[in-house]
């Protein structure tokens, strides 16, 4: 089905060039782009939490905060444990 979506310049000019190297359209390449971006799984990982409760307590709390909030926000489903 024919879509129009407005893209930077800049960003047009750099997915030409990539999809030139890797021998593709830029059609092919920006589907390749959302499929990817739409199956893979989204949120934020346990190690980058963990990183950011290691900078300091303040950091930390504000951490649990965050994810007690994000938790506690959650309508729909039952909260993914982060």
């Amino acid at each position: 089905m024919p879509t129009t979506v407005h893209i930077p310049v800049a960003l047009l000019d750099a997915v030409d060039r990539r999809a030139k190297a890797l021998r593709l359209s830029r059609n092919r390449l920006i589907i390749r782009a959302l499929e990817r971006e739409v199956s893979e799984p989204s949120g934020w990982s346990p190690e980058f939490l963990d990183r950011l409760r290691e900078i300091d307590a303040d950091t930390a709390g504000a951490v649990d905060e965050l994810v007690a909030a994000v938790k506690d926000a959650r309508r729909s489903k039952t909260p993914r444990e982060l």
